[in-house]
């Protein structure tokens, strides 16, 4: 069986550490954790706590696509796309951190 490509990986890495982080924030804050991977329905339960949390919106919405869709046959992530939910994994670890104290 082949391996999937490393922006694949990559891509699917970081949607699934904006998943948690977004997930311990609602933890922390009392709030029920939902079942899902979505991260934009997410980040609406997180920014109903939290509304500065909104302006990652594009970001969020950008990483769900590679909850599923990049780790099967077909689609396939570019060097630019990983680039990008890097950074974005990264913001969302930022705001995280700084929201649970821990910067």
């Amino acid at each position: 069986m082949a391996r999937p490509p490393l922006h694949d990986l990559l891509c699917f890495h970081c949607q699934q550490a904006a998943e948690k982080f977004l997930k311990a924030l609602l933890q922390e804050w009392g709030r029920p954790i939902p079942r899902i991977h979505d991260l934009d329905d997410l980040l609406d339960l997180a920014s109903a706590h939290e509304p500065t949390l909104r302006r990652l919106r594009r970001g969020m919405v950008f990483l769900t696509q590679f909850a599923v869709n990049y780790r099967y046959p077909g689609d396939s992530a570019t060097s630019r796309q990983s680039k990008a939910a890097l950074q974005w994994a990264q913001r969302m670890r930022r705001e995280t951190r700084l929201r649970l104290r821990l910067s």
